[in-house]
């Protein structure tokens, strides 16, 4: 159980509208409300549930009516005064939420039975949830307001989530009100006195490095080691307060903390299991929402001493998020912490390690955090989940090349039965796997098939779909090859072709495979890899692999023209390219990305390009390349390609499938995305999409709603063309391509 003080996600009065009321069940996300009279006493409750209720009751519908005429007015509820077994008593399987009110009935808090996840600020810490990274400046400032703000502005150029401080009134912490020439104390003692007597920040410079956390987009903690230090912290409205391990056995410190009903971060060092166990259960006793740290409270502390499988038992103990906070050198044990499922990293922070004070001796430096971010946020994207094993996106692109597949060694005619001595195992793996073999024997052929042929699922399934004429309101056509595009026209019935380039290409007789003219417009996608292992990179710093890209793509709009006297509705035809911007290790920050556009414009400039249109991609933020994974910093993000084609005349292609993997890497509107570059649209590919890598997916096999899809881009781009763009559609003779047209020509309607 946990008790919530924090009232305004809850609450609407009585007299708000049925409207309002809704709009804030929904952005709560816990189907429930409670309303108050203007002087805060509890009047009803409000489910989405009673809301159904009481609308079918009604003859008619009028959502301006006040929440009161539909909220329940019997509720269970419990007071302020009241033991917790006793309110944990009242939740029931019907009963989640119960609101405690105080002796005058009015709303105070609410408990919750299971809680979603414990939020600070704008941070939400559950099972799901990026590691909350703190940066324990603590009192590394050594007393200086200009260091506190200097370390703040290097903690968030780290990468991390929150600048932690510690705060002390010395006069009442000390039973020597923090006398550091008591010569009565321990030598321990009176080194700690000495040091925290010179390097303390007053409480207005203290507040004033919150302040300026606030003004920098950081979200600032803070440690209070006293009661008068925690009533100043709630006066400036502090979000949630960490616990020292020094502070885990002070009962009277826990309590105070828990009556302000905000979050709270617990360290766990220097205690004894059963001192943890005694702490839980207070918090729980109590309602907290907690996080516990495992903690070693020496300094340094030894890797022997460390123990990170205690997080498994802490875990267990607490029946809450667990994390950890680290006084050991380095930075490694911090990010195996998170492999062992810590939703909290804290490490101490300084600009110096020589400075005096013990703990900047075990700080990171801001390079040194800065690598444990990256390396946490890397260990986050390993873990995955624990569901079914599934091939990456790359994965199934290797397998391609380097699997085998079922081929057939003769021909066979439609109805035919396929024996076991007709089936043979090669290389590539662009057919039916081997180890459905046993599948196809006994098999009706549902197709001619020839020597060599692959089987493909389709062999295996009842029903085949065929291609046919389809229909669209804008100009649509299929990706070819050179050896395969008459065979795939000859189905459909198309109004351009695109034809997808390989390297080898370039080098190809085209009149081997162009004996006539073909009334169709023409669309051509440069090849990305050319002989060499170059991939194109219009953006590239190295002068010469840039000159080797334009001198390559410049071989494509040449081979472009000569394709293009071959089709009658070719008078400009698009060509599709990657113009590269891509990185091997990480995203580059935005302060980088100019440079990148500054060389395509470079590179574009030097290319001859009457009769053609180059059209640049738009590009997934983690694009695959031939089975590998790179990191694409330019035409991923909405508004830099706006600004690019307007200042320079250019349109694009719209991949749909690389965008709403860019939205969903960037938290953006797919809808909005598409809006803001609608009017740059020449082109479109479309298939459906997953994640943030998934691209290139069956129509429907994603996450995409192409029904919406269809409506915004005919609204922004209704001119523009599109090809489906599956991934390995061409296999079976086209066999994706129809399966996505027939599901497109559903939606688009």
């Amino acid at each position: 159980m946990q008790i919530d003080r924090n009232l305004s996600q809850y609450i609407v009065f009585s007299e708000d509208s049925l409207i309002n009321a809704l709009k804030k069940i929904s952005d709560n996300k816990h189907r429930i409300i409670f309303s108050v009279t203007e002087a805060g006493v509890l009047d009803g409750v409000l489910t989405d549930g009673d809301f159904r209720r009481w609308l079918i009751e009604q003859e008619t519908t009028d959502l301006n009516q006040p929440v009161s005429v539909a909220s329940n007015k019997h509720f269970k509820f419990a007071f302020i005064s009241d033991e917790p077994t006793q309110i944990h008593s009242y939740f029931s399987q019907g009963i989640e939420f119960i609101p405690i009110v105080d002796e005058n009935n009015h709303l105070v808090a609410i408990a919750k039975q299971e809680p979603a996840g414990i939020k600070i600020g704008d941070f939400t810490i559950d099972d799901n949830s990026p590691t909350f990274i703190i940066s324990e400046i603590g009192i590394n400032h050594n007393g200086s307001l200009d260091l506190a703000k200097r370390l703040i502005d290097h903690a968030i150029a780290s990468g991390a989530n929150c600048a932690k401080f510690q705060m002390r009134d010395m006069a009442s912490l000390y039973r020597n009100a923090g006398d550091a020439n008591d010569a009565k104390e321990d030598l321990g003692a009176q080194y700690t006195l000495d040091l925290l007597s010179r390097f303390q920040l007053t409480s207005e410079e203290m507040l004033q490095a919150f302040d300026y956390c606030q003004e920098r987009g950081i979200l600032p903690l803070c440690t209070p080691w006293d009661l008068n230090t925690v009533k100043l912290l709630e006066g400036y409205g502090m979000p949630a307060y960490k616990i020292a391990s020094a502070d885990l056995t002070n009962h009277d410190l826990l309590k105070a903390l828990v009556d302000t009903g905000k979050p709270l971060i617990c360290s766990t060092g220097m205690s004894t299991e059963s001192e943890i166990k005694e702490s839980v259960g207070l918090l729980q006793k109590m309602g907290a929402m907690y996080i516990l740290l495992h903690c070693n409270s020496t300094y340094p502390a030894p890797f022997k001493d460390i123990n990170l499988n205690y997080l498994d038992k802490l875990a267990q103990i607490g029946n809450c998020p667990v994390g950890y906070s680290g006084h050991e050198r380095g930075y490694h044990v911090a990010i195996a912490a998170v492999a062992k499922g810590a939703k909290v990293i804290e490490k101490h922070f300084t600009l110096d390690k020589t400075m005096e004070g013990n703990d900047h001796k075990v700080s990171l430096l801001p390079e040194e955090f800065k690598a444990m971010v990256e390396g946490i946020r890397q260990v986050e994207q390993a873990l995955g989940t624990a569901g079914e094993r599934r091939p990456s996106q790359g994965e199934l692109m290797n397998r391609e090349n380097l699997a085998k597949s079922l081929v057939i060694n003769c021909d066979l005619t439609v109805g035919q039965e396929i024996t076991g001595k007709m089936i043979e195992v090669k290389s590539p793996g662009r057919g039916l796997q081997p180890n459905r073999k046993s599948e196809l024997i006994g098999k009706k052929a549902k197709r001619n098939f020839r020597t060599g042929d692959f089987f493909f699922l389709s062999d295996l399934e009842e029903e085949q779909v065929k291609a046919r004429p389809y229909k669209f309101n804008r100009p649509w056509g299929v990706p070819v090859r050179y050896h395969d595009f008459k065979a795939i026209l000859a189905k459909s019935n198309p109004n351009l072709l695109e034809f997808h380039l390989s390297y080898k290409d370039l080098e190809e007789d085209i009149h081997k495979y162009f004996d006539r003219s073909y009334d169709l417009d023409l669309v051509v996608h440069s090849p990305e890899l050319f002989a060499g292992d170059h991939i194109l990179d219009l953006c590239a710093e190295d002068e010469s692999y840039r000159q080797h890209s334009i001198n390559e793509l410049q071989r494509v709009v040449n081979l472009t023209k000569q394709i293009a006297s071959f089709f009658k509705k070719a008078t400009r035809p698009l060509i599709v390219t990657n113009i590269g911007g891509f990185t091997i290790d990480k995203i580059l920050p935005n302060s980088e990305k100019s440079q990148l556009y500054q060389r395509l414009v470079s590179s574009l400039s030097q290319l001859h390009l009457s009769g053609v249109e180059i059209i640049p991609q738009t590009m997934p933020p983690f694009p695959w390349h031939f089975g590998g994974q790179r990191y694409h910093n330019i035409f991923v993000e909405p508004q830099e390609i706006v600004e690019f084609c307007h200042q320079y005349k250019y349109r694009v292609c719209l991949d749909v499938s690389h965008s709403q993997l860019a939205c969903n890497y960037g938290g953006w509107s797919f809808r909005k995305f598409i809006e803001q570059v609608g009017d740059y649209v020449a082109h479109l590919h479309i298939a459906d999409a997953e994640g943030t890598d998934g691209e290139g997916l069956q129509i429907g096999d994603g996450e995409m709603d192409f029904y919406s899809l269809f409506q915004t881009l005919n609204s922004v781009a209704p001119n523009a063309s599109f090809i489906p763009e599956i991934w390995q559609g061409h296999k079976n003779d086209g066999e994706g391509f129809w399966i996505s047209l027939e599901r497109l020509e559903y939606f688009s309607q």
